[in-house]
């Protein structure tokens, strides 16, 4: 019995070293809903998210973030290398057609667009190597913090794959769900992907002229403003004089009047009655201010972060001024 009871214990030791677990209790709650909201097969269903798997890396990375253990120095290094920017004017001299007829449209330049996916998978070069299927389980079933949204996700990428008729645990992406060239989480992609091709799909994996037509779809629908600048260079900022501007919000607020009548200067000769936000950005050294206008917060619609749409921004600058041959 004693030698029956080693052994028990070792395999049980080692099954949970592979990530086996007890199944929570809201996933049959989650598969109740899914088969009375939206006629899912129970079966098929349960024998689906029986192949997913819990996976810590995905906790480690999430609880994380970039955004929030890098300055401002160390993350423009990250994404303002010649590199990038070189392969990002190929990229933009490859698809001019698709990304002029996208402007034409969308109103987004091609420069913008292209920086997107540049910041975002380096032109479809790193759409990450999680199953989707394992990362929304993960988070939907094991992160409490944001149980609810991940269970909305994983609700939509379901239902995504059931339209596009896909097979669930094929699909690799980030460690967040977000999938393809433009990193659209399911419920971006069910409402803003576009068959830009017309080809009969929307493919953002391996389709470049629908990951521009979708990135620049979802910036229109979010309130791009066509041939509006994006931010300000401000000077003059002194954070304590002007701690009540610097109230961290990314939506502007404030206008331009009256931040030139507290003392922040800018250069412009747009309309003073226009409302920005002032973004401080952290460096190595100090930090640099900014005034974001709508279209830097339409950015920050994509990803909540300035220092994202700093990076896109001025990536999209360094592009257009290299995309000449």
């Amino acid at each position: 019995m004693r030698r029956a009871g080693r052994i028990l214990l070792f395999l049980l030791a080692l099954s949970l070293a592979a990530g086996a677990e007890e199944r929570p209790p809201a996933v049959d709650r989650f598969i109740q809903r899914m088969v009375e909201r939206h006629g899912f097969d129970r079966d098929r269903l349960q024998a689906t998210l029986a192949k997913a798997r819990l996976r810590r890396s995905v906790l480690d990375k999430i609880s994380h973030p970039a955004e929030r253990t890098l300055n401002w120095s160390q993350y423009r290094r990250i994404f303002l290398t010649d590199r990038r920017i070189r392969q990002g004017a190929a990229f933009l001299r490859r698809n001019q057609q698709a990304l002029q007829r996208a402007e034409r449209r969308y109103g987004v330049p091609p420069s913008i667009v292209t920086a997107i996916l540049g910041v975002e998978t380096f032109y479809g070069r790193l759409t990450g190597k999680e199953r989707v299927l394992d990362a929304l389980y993960t988070l939907a079933f094991h992160y409490p913090p944001r149980s609810r949204f991940f269970s909305a996700e994983l609700e939509k990428f379901l239902l995504l794959m059931r339209q596009e008729k896909m097979d669930p645990t094929e699909p690799r992406g980030s460690y967040a769900g977000a999938m393809g060239l433009g990193q659209f989480m399911p419920s971006s992609y069910l409402q803003y992907a576009v068959d830009f091709d017309g080809d009969g799909r929307r493919d953002l994996w391996k389709n470049e002229t629908d990951a521009i037509g979708s990135v620049a779809n979802y910036f229109a629908r979010h309130g791009w403003k066509r041939d509006f600048p994006v931010v300000l260079r401000a000077n003059g900022v002194d954070p304590r004089r002007h701690r009540r501007f610097l109230d961290g919000k990314l939506k502007p607020s404030f206008t331009l009047a009256e931040l030139r009548a507290a003392g922040i200067g800018f250069d412009s000769l747009i309309n003073d009655r226009l409302k920005a936000s002032l973004i401080e950005l952290k460096t190595d050294q100090s930090s640099e201010y900014w005034l974001g206008l709508d279209n830097f917060y339409v950015i920050t619609r994509y990803n909540h972060s300035p220092m994202y749409a700093m990076a896109v921004y001025q990536l999209a600058k360094a592009i257009e001024e290299r995309k000449a041959p």
